[in-house]
């Protein structure tokens, strides 16, 4: 039997899955796109599927690529869905179907557990308060027992913890082959498990720094795959674009300066001049720091001549120059030490990077990357390329030799393009060329849902948009007792409605709470909103948020019935790298609004609204408070991008929405 008839038997309405998993409905959508899996992974090639919320897309991805009986990479954009992965969805079909199928998880260097840094995390505990001194025993604690050194599994720990990078390595303070802990080290521990694996599953992040590492001879865990999926694949590119962009800060220097300076109390004390090696790193670094002091700090701006804006070539060359002697000063005195251990050795190479990435800002950006500074407490210069085309096209070119490296590559995420070819993404990622499917929502948009947008409503760039949107909401969250969230397009809108909101629910008498993003983690802010809106609760809440809330966000049930959105979440016109694409197109004859911004704001949108339906039972209403929706010419294709709702074309209609979600759902 193929793969694709296996597939195709084991999601019929009587087949295998209707069979071991409880509430399992077999949904043409799911069929067609796990079909589509399964003959990638037997032709090979490249496949990209937009599957709509709803279509189940893990089993359509899982079930093939277990069924196929060949190693399997599952990369996901976040931890999130990754444990989800690991820890539920995968072990729940692998106990169902019986396989014997060996699945590890792989995760960045930062979440596991490093022996060594944590021997010497007790030196530095002058810096800690009480509770996290504490938390640092926990770790000790915990250290002792643990098998995969995981540091989720301190729950204790918060992903902002300072403990964190004390008790973890980095690319630079990691000893490699001469650490003494080399034998125990969580993280070799981790990558041997997965290329014993048949499904390792890893994250966006690590799959990029796996490209570094590759290269250098150190990892094979990409060539030893048949398949790799990517799920959650609108972020590729821009995670991507992060990694491959190369970055120096004078804060890099000042910690290079701080472990110099501490090595004058440790075994080379008195060999070298380490205080006076500090001080003249120091000195370069505010070297920098001078050159921008007039301006103050600044968001990132692009960076387009041979130096930054309102410096001189002078003065750009004489502070990389007395930065550049610094950092050979120091490589030199620490290489005459590497027979003292392998610490000299690492900072003598952190010395020389940091030397190599500075002269590659000495001269100008090459064709076809962008430049940008960022002035805050520390100078940042970064260049990157403008997407990631050519390095994904390299990897998944059909040419390649056999063994080489995966033969099927498939992608797949909710929100990919606004067009039937997903250009949006396929063009970004160098896909071009490949299989392209989309699969729709199953769910009944027009019935479930509805979408408003208010008339004579102030302008974006009005002074009380803000306090506008937040009238709104108050009057939907009162007629729903909460069961609201508000997405918003900067910080300073999500602080101001916030605030606002908390005025008007005070002067009111209300007891809706009001949640903010930042005021806790992002999971448990979720659970309160989720406990709010619980039917036996004595009151709702409303959850103010921007950022990552905008995706990633999975509220089933009724405890979501209003999603607010502030403004088109067009990106910000001063981004470097959105200029740059932009400036990209122009010059190549293109519209760079049309090619750009629209797309880019499309998908936002889409997946801002995403949070919404998330069942076959959910109902709501999504708010959109942009008049340009309605009154722009590129409003229909913005519109065009949203689940099918229905429209809700005035104040009467709106009041009359809200008044329907107050009846009982039928459960």
């Amino acid at each position: 039997m193929t793969l694709q008839a296996a597939v195709q038997a084991a999601f019929s309405p009587d087949g295998l899955l209707a069979r071991v998993l409880p509430g399992f409905r077999s949904r043409p959508g799911q069929t067609e796109m796990a079909q589509a899996v399964a003959h990638t992974i037997e032709t090979g090639g490249v496949l990209v599927v937009e599957a709509g919320t709803g279509v189940g897309k893990t089993l359509a991805y899982v079930v093939p690529a277990l069924l196929g009986g060949e190693k399997v990479l599952i990369s996901t954009a976040t931890k999130a869905l990754q444990d989800q992965l690991y820890l539920r969805d995968i072990p729940r079909l692998l106990a169902a179907f019986g396989f014997p199928v060996r699945v590890a998880l792989l995760k960045g260097r930062a979440s596991y557990l490093c022996s060594q840094r944590l021997q010497g995390a007790r030196h530095t505990t002058q810096a800690l308060d009480v509770s996290d001194l504490r938390l640092l025993a926990r770790v000790e604690d915990w250290a002792v027992s643990t098998v995969s050194g995981d540091i989720a599994e301190v729950s204790e720990l918060d992903e902002r913890s300072v403990i964190i990078p004390l008790v973890t390595s980095t690319r630079d303070n990691c000893l490699g082959s001469a650490c003494p802990q080399i034998r125990h080290c969580h993280i070799n521990l981790a990558r041997q498990e997965a290329m014993k694996a048949e499904l390792v599953v890893v994250n966006h992040h690590l799959f990029f720094a796996d490209l570094g590492v590759r290269a250098s001879g150190v990892a094979e865990l990409l060539p030893s795959v048949t398949t790799v999926v990517f799920d959650e694949a609108h972020q590729l590119n821009d995670i991507g674009v992060h990694f491959f962009a190369r970055q120096w800060s004078t804060g890099q220097v000042l910690s290079l300066g701080r472990d110099l300076a501490a090595l004058a109390q440790g075994p080379a004390r008195g060999l070298a001049d380490w205080q006076g090696l500090q001080a003249d790193a120091v000195q370069s670094a505010q070297a920098f720091k001078d050159l921008f002091a007039v301006h103050g700090p600044q968001l990132p701006r692009p960076w387009i001549e041979p130096t930054p804006q309102g410096v001189t070539i002078a003065q750009w060359q004489a502070a990389v120059a007395h930065c550049a002697r610094s950092l050979r000063a120091a490589s030199a005195a620490l290489r005459a030490m590497e027979e003292l251990g392998p610490d000299f050795t690492a900072l003598a190479e952190r010395c020389d990077n940091l030397l190599q990435t500075l002269e590659i800002f000495s001269d100008a950006a090459p064709q076809g990357e962008v430049r940008w500074l960022e002035v805050g407490a520390h100078v940042q210069l970064s260049q990157s390329p403008l997407t990631i085309a050519s390095p994904m096209r390299a990897l998944a070119r059909p040419d390649a030799a056999p063994g080489s490296q995966p033969k099927s590559w498939i992608f797949t995420s909710a929100t990919l393009g606004t067009d039937a070819q997903l250009s949006w993404f396929v063009d970004s990622c160098g896909m071009n060329g490949a299989q392209v499917l989309r699969v729709p929502s199953p769910f009944d948009y027009a019935s479930q849902g509805a979408v408003y947008v208010p008339p004579h409503f102030p302008k974006p760039q009005d002074a009380n948009h803000s306090t506008a949107v937040a009238a709104l909401v108050a009057q939907g969250a009162r007629a729903l007792g909460g069961r609201t969230m508000v997405l918003t397009t900067t910080m300073r809108a999500m602080r101001a409605i916030a605030d606002s909101l908390r005025q008007q629910f005070r002067a009111e008498g209300l007891t809706l709470d009001v949640l903010l993003q930042g005021q806790a983690p992002k999971r448990e802010l979720v659970e309160r909103f989720l406990s709010a809106s619980a039917v036996a609760a004595p009151a709702g809440c409303v959850l103010v948020a921007t950022a990552s809330f905008w995706e990633g966000i999975d509220i089933a049930g009724d405890a979501l019935q209003l999603l607010v959105i502030d403004k088109l979440p067009f990106a910000p016109p001063d981004d470097p790298l959105v200029q740059a694409r932009a400036s990209a197109q122009t010059e190549a004859g293109g519209n760079a609004f049309k090619s750009v911004h629209l797309p880019q704001a499309a998908i936002a949108l889409k997946q801002g609204a995403g949070r919404l339906i998330r069942s076959e039972t959910d109902r709501g209403i999504l708010v959109v408070c942009d008049v340009r929706l309605a009154h722009m010419g590129y409003g229909k294709q913005l519109l065009a991008a949203l689940p099918p709702m229905r429209r809700l074309t005035g104040e009467a209609q709106w009041l009359a929405a809200l008044a329907k979600l107050q009846a009982p759902m039928t459960k």
